[in-house]
């Protein structure tokens, strides 16, 4: 906090058409200056230096007046950040991407022990209580990213912390079912928070050739959080009982929200070139000064822009609307499985509720494995396309290049679970297709996400914010009817059901691999 609030000292301070040399400069004297930092059209690009204008007798114009980056090592644009200090950040931001989708059913394993303590034999009930707090990573989102994009990352990520920190203990202590049911949709709500505005961080921080491994650990967060979430959750409350699982939670949350405040700093363009600018225009006296990323509206426009900013990526981007709907079938899948998990370990292979926590494992190697899978291609793809130097740069398309395999690797994996497990064969038949299950559904999210982010850099937090409402959705509602489904099908082909659906889908990641670019550039994001 110290390094934001000290002066910035005015050789450093670049305003767009001069260079500010004193305080006590006239706005002629500056006009007059013999080299000129002009702020680029597309802000990403580099200042240009234009030593023409004071000869030619140019006046001050309102270019002039508009504060911009110092140069291309400007020390305070996120991109020139310290290695230390990006991976800092993002690594406290991954962490709290693991905690919180964690707490979604870190105590999966002890639902029949709760269940029992709150004296119900409501299966729907059963489900709805983990499956209400991704109810409310679906309504977090729509508030959450334009919130960082109109006051900045870090304040929303403090406030949400806290608030999440809070009900999650409110759930460790909640005297009944439907108090629980209540803190647990809040805790959700406020727990969207780093799954809505972490990937647009990374990509305030980090250029796009960079992004591919932050991605993979910020990604990976959602989809194995889950999964291990139960492994731990089964082990507590087997021998503490299932409260303790929300105290654990909680006590995490609070160091890591504790660790983001001491270290952690704004990484959000436009609201660092807006302290710059206020600094500035105290030490100057100059009140025409604004930022080259200010679009001229008040707070309540910008919030009213930024609230439906999400709903416009979802209705009108055809990119973002066809991803909502293949994500939906992968998020909603995998909450039926976390749901489902130890009752169909428990009741056909007599696990307690420990050992089938330990089940959820075997997905979570598989996400591990896809991540490392993930990674490797990104870097042959990077080292590629620098050795062609191609003219078009890097474009987000190259993120997908794995999302067909993903899609062809998820289906099966049902198959193999729902089958092996019908006919009672070794537990290791359904645990390998658990395992399959992982890599298709890490291999599906991290090019999602990370194709999002790179596509829509600056509005990265409310592509992803509209992606995770909808995923969130499906997440909340198909473990409802997880139960009755297996009841009434089986498990072989109750997961077949899954298999098939999953299959009519796979010309979705191949449609857009081909016709992706066609399709993101029909949608113009000047209009955001």
């Amino acid at each position: 906090m110290a390094e934001e609030d000290a002066p910035i000292p005015m050789a450093n301070l670049t305003v767009d058409g001069n260079v500010n040399r004193s305080a006590g400069a006239s706005m002629a004297e500056t006009a007059a200056s013999s080299s000129r930092t002009l702020a680029p059209a597309n802000p990403k690009d580099p200042p240009v230096i234009n030593d023409s204008s004071a000869e030619e007798g140019v006046e001050a114009s309102d270019d002039e007046n508009k504060v911009w980056w110092t140069g291309d090592d400007d020390p305070e644009n996120p991109h020139n950040w310290p290695v230390w200090r990006k991976y800092s950040n993002s690594a406290l931001i991954s962490l709290l991407t693991l905690i919180t989708p964690l707490a979604s059913n870190v105590f999966a394993p002890a639902i029949p022990d709760l269940m029992v303590y709150f004296k119900s034999s409501n299966t729907e009930l059963a489900s709805f209580v983990v499956s209400v707090y991704v109810l409310g990573f679906a309504c977090g989102p729509l508030v959450f990213a334009p919130l960082s994009e109109l006051y900045g990352r870090l304040p929303v990520y403090h406030v949400c912390n806290i608030i999440f920190v809070i009900f999650t203990a409110g759930c460790a202590i909640a005297p009944t079912l439907d108090a629980l049911i209540v803190f647990r949709f809040f805790a959700g709500c406020f727990g969207a928070c780093p799954l809505t505005n972490g990937g647009g961080s990374i990509a305030d921080m980090f250029h796009p050739e960079e992004r591919a491994a932050v991605m993979a650990a910020f990604s990976i967060g959602p989809l194995l959080g889950p999964i291990i979430g139960p492994a731990a959750g089964g082990v507590l409350a087997q021998n503490k009982g299932w409260r303790w699982v929300f105290w654990l939670v909680a006590i995490m949350g609070a160091a890591i929200s504790v660790a983001m405040v001491l270290v952690m700093r704004e990484s959000y363009a436009p609201v660092i070139l807006e302290r710059r600018t206020k600094k500035l225009r105290k030490e100057t006296g100059n009140e025409q000064l604004r930022s080259k990323l200010d679009e001229g509206l008040t707070s309540r426009q910008l919030f009213t822009l930024s609230i439906v900013r999400p709903v416009k990526l979802l209705v009108f981007s055809p990119i973002c609307t066809v991803f909502a709907v293949y994500i939906m079938m992968v998020y909603g899948y995998q909450y039926l499985l976390c749901t489902t998990i130890a009752y169909v370990f428990k009741e056909t292979y007599g696990f307690s509720s420990s050992e089938s926590g330990l089940v959820f494992l075997s997905a979570g190697v598989g996400c591990f494995l896809g991540m490392i899978w993930f990674g490797v291609d990104s870097s042959v793809a990077m080292k590629r396309i620098k050795e062609q130097d191609s003219e078009g740069g890097l474009k987000p398309e190259v993120r997908l290049r794995l999302l067909p395999a993903g899609a062809i690797i998820y289906p099966l994996g049902f198959f193999i679970y729902g089958w092996t497990a019908h006919f009672q064969t070794h537990w290791l038949g359904p645990i390998a297709g658990l395992f399959l299950i992982g890599i298709g559904n890490i291999l599906s999210m991290m090019a999602v996400s990370v194709y999002l982010v790179d596509a829509y850099e600056r509005y990265a937090a409310s592509a992803l914010a509209a992606n995770t409402v909808m995923r969130s959705i499906a997440g909340a509602v198909l473990p409802l009817c997880s139960l009755k489904m297996y009841s009434h099908l089986g498990l072989g082909w109750g997961n077949s059901l899954l298999g098939f659906i999953s299959i009519a889908l796979i010309p979705i990641p191949l449609y857009i691999q081909r016709y992706g670019e066609k399709l993101r550039k029909k949608f113009d994001t000047s209009t955001l």
